[in-house]
């Protein structure tokens, strides 16, 4: 029965817990089990919430029993990000400067879980301050990607994403900066989901970098993302950046999908990413993607964006300036650590020494380069232009959607790399991202799918599609068609 619960979809555990057939306690115990007998080897949680968790499943079968409508994901277990901040359950966002902080508030999208029934099991690893892709520049040691333990689940959210592919979760949230989401969704070989900008509100997400962070919907299938995109999803007041629409029918679109006919959807292949970098496993995985949504019925053709070259390099601008703005906050006089207050010494020389010690080499990396990218003198030539390439990047977007329903790519141009392997060299690991910046940059919604196995290696592949601006189920049902046609391909042997 636990083997059972524990590789069943949340939609099918949401079934179960509604009818009657097993309580969410049993589900939410087999998966902490779960975590008790795997994450020794994966490390995918930094906190286990173990008390909050059955409490909350207590109160969604009590509800069953007694009768009440419950919503569609009451009762399945979720692994949350430490990045959104939990009444009263440590927040750390994977670094030193905030180990032991207790938020007083819980997050939009914390909120949100609890109220719709989720049980939220505990938060996951993940890169400090979101700034990486491989997850080991966490604070608190490396996440393993359960298909091969020596390789990197992805980042920042490896946490979120080995969680899912260790069958420790069923649904998970995660973040996505420049490819947060998507990028550990490629390579651990789940879905991982990045919503129109503004669609999932940012209340209670500690920022990185604020015109692209965006919360979002990880899980092992296309329609369960569906399920817990509406589930975060819709305006939020308390988000500046919130857009007053409503949300996409996304599980509509999924379920449409799951019929198998994309007759008359026009997909954009880009042409900009391929070639030189690209492991041959995964263009050989991408093409035959490609093929099955032709079979599905797609209109498939080119499509040429050419400011997606110079996307990388405006991202590393644009988001090291944001974050060196945003972390001016931890200053050691308000929350978070504190090193050197002896009484001897000045405010400033408390900052300088907390910040020393609690930040880490990428976060001090990123803000030295967003603190001269923001300079007097260089602001117009650096931070400026990038702004100008991003403006470009948006304008390409959407003069390809005028031709094309959705675009696709490779997520990644590789599989998972093993851990170590890119640490000393920055230049390496950004290029993990060459394929999901632009969509953060343009703010447009974008999905990774599994699309198999490398015949390289073995290892997960990524199929990402992106689509316009608030037109998130568009890639949903396009997803669900082509998850649906590809059919099971395995998964780790943890």
């Amino acid at each position: 029965m636990t083997n059972d619960l524990i590789h069943a979809t949340a939609a099918e555990l949401a079934a179960k817990i509604h009818s009657g057939e097993v309580s969410s306690v049993e589900v939410t115990q087999a998966h902490l089990d779960r975590i008790a007998e795997t994450d020794g080897k994966v490390h995918a949680f930094l906190h286990l919430d173990t008390e909050g968790a059955l409490a909350q499943a207590r109160k969604v079968d009590d509800a069953v029993k007694a009768g009440e409508q419950v919503g569609p994901l009451a009762g399945v277990p979720l692994a949350l990000k430490d990045v959104m901040t939990t009444e009263g359950v440590p927040t750390t966002v994977g670094s030193k400067i905030l180990e032991g902080w207790l938020p007083p508030y819980d997050a939009t999208v914390t909120r949100k879980l609890k109220e719709a029934g989720v049980v939220i099991l505990g938060k996951t690893n993940m890169d400090e301050f979101a700034m990486g892709s491989s997850t080991e520049n966490s604070a608190y040691g490396p996440t393993h990607n359960p298909w091969d333990l020596e390789r990197i689940p992805g980042g920042s959210g490896g946490g979120s994403s080995a969680a899912l592919a260790a069958h420790q979760a069923p649904l998970a949230i995660g973040t996505d900066t420049g490819g947060s989401i998507r990028q550990p969704g490629a390579v651990t070989g789940t879905v991982g989901v990045k919503p129109t900008y503004g669609g999932v509100s940012r209340y209670g997400l500690v920022a990185f970098s604020s015109s692209l962070d965006q919360a979002g919907p990880c899980a092992r299938t296309v329609l369960d993302a569906a399920l817990l995109h509406e589930v975060i999803a819709g305006y939020d007041h308390m988000d500046s950046t919130s857009i007053n629409t409503p949300v996409p029918p996304v599980v509509a679109a999924a379920r449409e999908g799951l019929k198998g006919d994309l007759s008359g959807l026009r997909i954009g292949v880009v042409t900009q990413f391929s070639g030189e970098g690209y492991q041959q496993g995964v263009l050989r995985s991408f093409e035959a993607a490609v093929s099955q949504l032709k079979e599905l019925g797609a209109e498939i053709a080119d499509v040429s964006c050419p400011s997606f070259d110079y996307a990388l390099p405006a991202y590393y601008l644009i988001a090291p300036s944001e974050c060196s703005s945003n972390l001016a906050r931890f200053d050691a006089m308000r929350y978070g650590l504190r090193v050197g207050d002896d009484g001897t010494r000045s405010t400033e020389e408390v900052m300088s020494l907390t910040r020393e010690a609690g930040f880490g080499p990428e976060v001090k990396r990123r803000i030295m380069i967003g603190t001269y990218a923001l300079s007097s003198g260089y602001y117009d030539a650096y931070y400026g232009s990038a702004q100008k390439v991003r403006t470009l990047i948006t304008q390409d977007f959407a003069k390809a959607f005028e031709n094309f329903d959705v675009l696709i790519s490779p997520t990644t141009p590789t599989t998972a790399f093993k851990i170590g392997e890119r640490a000393n060299d920055p230049m390496a690991m950004y290029k993990a991202d060459l394929c999901t910046i632009p969509a953060n940059l343009a703010g447009t919604p974008a999905m990774s799918v599994p699309s198999g196995l490398s015949d390289e290696d073995g290892l997960p592949v990524g199929l990402q599609i992106m689509a316009p601006a608030l037109q998130d189920h568009r890639m949903y049902r396009v997803g669900a068609a082509y998850e649906a046609a590809r059919g099971a391909f395995g998964g780790p042997s943890l």
